[in-house]
């Protein structure tokens, strides 16, 4: 395994994770409720009275804020290696998954983990474990 250097960025990901963990605290603190993504957008489907304003805003600035980071920088492009066909099996096993386990990699990974949550401890290393699994079945057993 080797490190490519030139996109090698570990002072952006590190202001990154601090944002998210800002947000995620103060989410918590300010309205008692956790930054899950699956929950806020779950919640938009079956919405509860008065329960809707918070829940598109938080939706809406999901798509906003990286359209406002485009006016003062670039975005990555991203580069994906994969059929369509095994994009819309993965985003259904992830949307399985996420009802599983009763929340997504952003409720159990950065809110569940800081409370020491021992359930968001299990769900995300069943997360990281079917990432692995998945990678190595596609990438070396079935060569998509």
């Amino acid at each position: 395994m080797s490190i490519d250097w030139n996109a090698f960025t570990p002072w952006s990901a590190l202001a990154g994770g601090t944002l998210i963990g800002i947000a995620a605290v103060m989410f918590a603190l300010l309205n008692g409720r956790i930054a899950g993504i699956s929950g806020v957008i779950g919640g938009l489907i079956k919405p509860a009275r008065g329960d809707v304003a918070w829940r598109a805003s938080f939706a809406v600035g999901l798509v906003v804020a990286p359209l406002v980071y485009s006016l003062f920088a670039s975005l990555a492009r991203p580069q994906i290696a994969a059929h369509y066909g095994a994009l819309i099996v993965a985003g259904l096993l992830v949307g399985i998954g996420t009802r599983y386990a009763s929340g997504c990699t952003s409720g159990h990974g950065v809110c569940g983990l800081s409370r020491l949550s021992l359930r968001s401890l299990v769900a995300t290393a069943v997360f990281m474990g079917a990432g692995f699994a998945a990678v190595f079945l596609t990438r070396h057993l079935f060569g998509i």
